[in-house]
């Protein structure tokens, strides 16, 4: 059984166009929210989207909240050619700027996934957490990792420490 309410993701597939995969707060455009297929062992699975900043206004990413014991942002960096994950307070989305999360990047860690992995086809309902847009409800779509994606840094068995 998924840990995350089926009622809830009908509900924002309703609010949604059909075709269409962005959702709005105030003056932020969020673009295709979605999370790349897990393994049947991952403990963690990450999530990636895209904001546009289109007013006046600088704003920040302060949380996600969804139905895991854990979901955090996290940021990769690079030393000496290891990468290494860590938690971060916020994202910056500058006025009139577009901020992607992306692999190897900023990107959102839903974590406690404990042999209920992330399939092709699901929608991971999550609240996005804006300091000066509050809260909106977005659905990240899993998606099918391809070899592009594969040379990316892979999330699924980051653990769920910092």
């Amino acid at each position: 059984m998924k840990t995350y309410s089926y009622a809830a993701m009908a509900l924002l597939a309703l609010s949604a166009p059909a075709t269409a995969h962005e959702f709005k707060v105030g003056a932020l455009v969020v673009d295709h929210p979605m999370a790349f297929e897990t393994t049947a062992t991952a403990m963690s699975g990450a999530g990636y989207l895209t904001v546009t900043n289109t007013g006046s206004t600088d704003d920040r990413l302060v949380a996600v909240e969804a139905a895991f014991p854990r979901v955090m942002i996290h940021t990769t960096t690079m030393q000496d050619g290891v990468a290494s994950m860590s938690h971060v307070d916020a994202v910056d989305i500058p006025a009139g700027e577009t901020v992607k999360l992306a692999p190897g990047g900023f990107h959102v860690m839903f974590m406690g996934l404990d042999g209920d992995p992330f399939e092709v086809g699901e929608a991971v309902p999550a609240t996005l957490v804006f300091e000066q847009a509050g809260s909106l409800e977005v659905v990240f779509n899993v998606e099918a990792r391809d070899a592009a994606d594969m040379e990316q840094m892979d999330h699924s068995t980051h653990g769920t420490g910092n």
